[in-house]
Protein backbone atom coordinates (compact mmCIF):
# COMPACT_ATOMS: atom_id res chain seq x y z
CA UNK A 1 0.00 0.00 0.00
CA UNK A 2 1.07 3.61 -0.52
CA UNK A 3 2.36 5.58 2.44
CA UNK A 4 2.64 9.37 2.57
CA UNK A 5 4.99 11.06 5.02
CA UNK A 6 5.05 14.80 5.63
CA UNK A 7 8.01 16.76 6.93
CA UNK A 8 9.18 20.35 7.25
CA UNK A 9 6.74 21.70 9.79
CA UNK A 10 7.85 23.81 12.70
CA UNK A 11 7.65 27.15 14.45
CA UNK A 12 8.12 30.34 12.46
CA UNK A 13 7.43 34.03 13.03
CA UNK A 14 4.77 35.87 11.08
CA UNK A 15 6.09 36.94 7.70
CA UNK A 16 8.48 34.01 7.53
CA UNK A 17 8.57 30.97 5.29
CA UNK A 18 8.46 27.20 5.51
CA UNK A 19 8.58 24.43 2.95
CA UNK A 20 6.64 21.25 3.58
CA UNK A 21 7.54 18.00 1.86
CA UNK A 22 5.46 14.89 1.23
CA UNK A 23 7.24 11.68 0.26
CA UNK A 24 5.48 8.62 -1.10
CA UNK A 25 6.88 5.23 -0.14
CA UNK A 26 6.00 1.60 -0.71
CA UNK A 27 3.61 0.90 -3.53
CA UNK A 28 3.15 3.94 -5.70
CA UNK A 29 0.69 4.97 -8.38
CA UNK A 30 0.41 7.56 -11.09
CA UNK A 31 -1.80 9.89 -9.10
CA UNK A 32 -4.49 12.03 -10.62
CA UNK A 33 -3.71 14.72 -8.08
CA UNK A 34 -1.91 15.37 -4.81
CA UNK A 35 -2.73 18.10 -2.39
CA UNK A 36 -2.45 19.67 1.01
CA UNK A 37 -5.11 20.17 3.65
CA UNK A 38 -4.88 21.79 7.06
CA UNK A 39 -6.78 21.54 10.30
CA UNK A 40 -6.63 24.04 13.14
CA UNK A 41 -7.79 23.15 16.68
CA UNK A 42 -11.56 22.92 16.85
CA UNK A 43 -11.92 23.44 13.09
CA UNK A 44 -12.74 21.29 10.08
CA UNK A 45 -10.06 19.99 7.77
CA UNK A 46 -9.81 22.51 4.93
CA UNK A 47 -8.34 22.41 1.46
CA UNK A 48 -5.11 24.35 0.90
CA UNK A 49 -3.61 23.46 -2.48
CA UNK A 50 -3.46 20.69 -5.08
CA UNK A 51 -1.52 19.77 -8.19
CA UNK A 52 -2.93 17.60 -10.96
CA UNK A 53 -0.95 15.65 -13.55
CA UNK A 54 -3.94 14.37 -15.48
CA UNK A 55 -5.68 17.67 -16.07
CA UNK A 56 -2.64 19.81 -15.36
CA UNK A 57 -2.21 22.91 -13.30
CA UNK A 58 -2.56 23.89 -9.69
CA UNK A 59 -5.41 24.98 -7.48
CA UNK A 60 -5.29 27.06 -4.31
CA UNK A 61 -7.65 28.07 -1.58
CA UNK A 62 -8.43 31.78 -1.64
CA UNK A 63 -6.85 32.20 1.78
CA UNK A 64 -3.39 31.15 0.54
CA UNK A 65 -3.42 32.24 -3.11
CA UNK A 66 -0.35 34.33 -3.89
CA UNK A 67 1.48 33.19 -0.75
CA UNK A 68 1.71 29.40 -1.09
CA UNK A 69 3.05 27.38 -4.02
CA UNK A 70 2.62 23.65 -4.59
CA UNK A 71 5.21 21.82 -6.71
CA UNK A 72 6.15 18.22 -7.45
CA UNK A 73 9.28 16.20 -8.15
CA UNK A 74 7.99 13.21 -10.07
CA UNK A 75 11.33 11.36 -10.05
CA UNK A 76 11.39 11.43 -6.25
CA UNK A 77 7.65 10.87 -5.80
CA UNK A 78 7.49 14.00 -3.67
CA UNK A 79 5.31 17.07 -3.50
CA UNK A 80 6.09 20.31 -1.75
CA UNK A 81 4.26 23.26 -0.31
CA UNK A 82 6.27 26.47 -0.21
CA UNK A 83 4.65 28.79 2.30
CA UNK A 84 5.67 32.44 2.25
CA UNK A 85 4.40 35.49 4.12
CA UNK A 86 3.02 33.26 6.84
CA UNK A 87 0.29 34.57 9.11
CA UNK A 88 -0.84 33.48 12.55
CA UNK A 89 -4.05 32.12 11.02
CA UNK A 90 -1.97 29.66 8.99
CA UNK A 91 -1.25 27.75 12.20
CA UNK A 92 -2.57 24.21 11.80
CA UNK A 93 -1.67 20.61 11.25
CA UNK A 94 -0.93 20.19 7.55
CA UNK A 95 -1.78 16.92 5.82
CA UNK A 96 -0.57 15.55 2.51
CA UNK A 97 -3.13 13.65 0.46
CA UNK A 98 -3.40 11.86 -2.89
CA UNK A 99 -6.16 10.60 -5.15
CA UNK A 100 -6.04 8.28 -8.15
CA UNK A 101 -8.94 9.60 -10.16
CA UNK A 102 -11.15 12.61 -10.60
CA UNK A 103 -13.71 12.54 -7.82
CA UNK A 104 -15.01 16.08 -7.86
CA UNK A 105 -14.00 19.10 -5.81
CA UNK A 106 -10.97 19.07 -3.55
CA UNK A 107 -12.57 18.02 -0.29
CA UNK A 108 -11.16 15.49 2.22
CA UNK A 109 -13.57 12.71 1.26
CA UNK A 110 -12.41 12.79 -2.37
CA UNK A 111 -8.84 11.71 -1.52
CA UNK A 112 -7.66 8.12 -1.17
CA UNK A 113 -4.41 8.35 0.80
CA UNK A 114 -3.29 10.52 3.71
CA UNK A 115 -0.14 11.31 5.61
CA UNK A 116 0.11 11.63 9.37
CA UNK A 117 0.28 15.42 9.38
CA UNK A 118 2.93 17.92 10.37
CA UNK A 119 2.46 20.86 12.73
CA UNK A 120 2.96 24.40 11.49
CA UNK A 121 2.89 27.13 14.11
CA UNK A 122 3.15 30.80 13.18
CA UNK A 123 3.80 33.25 16.00
CA UNK A 124 2.62 36.84 15.72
Amino acid sequence: QVQLVESGGGLVQAGGSLRLSCAASGRTFSYYAMGWFRQAPGKERDFVAAISWSVGGTTYADSVKGRFTITADNAKNEVYLQMNSLKAEDTAIYYCAARRSYTGPYVPTSFDYWGQGTQVTVSS
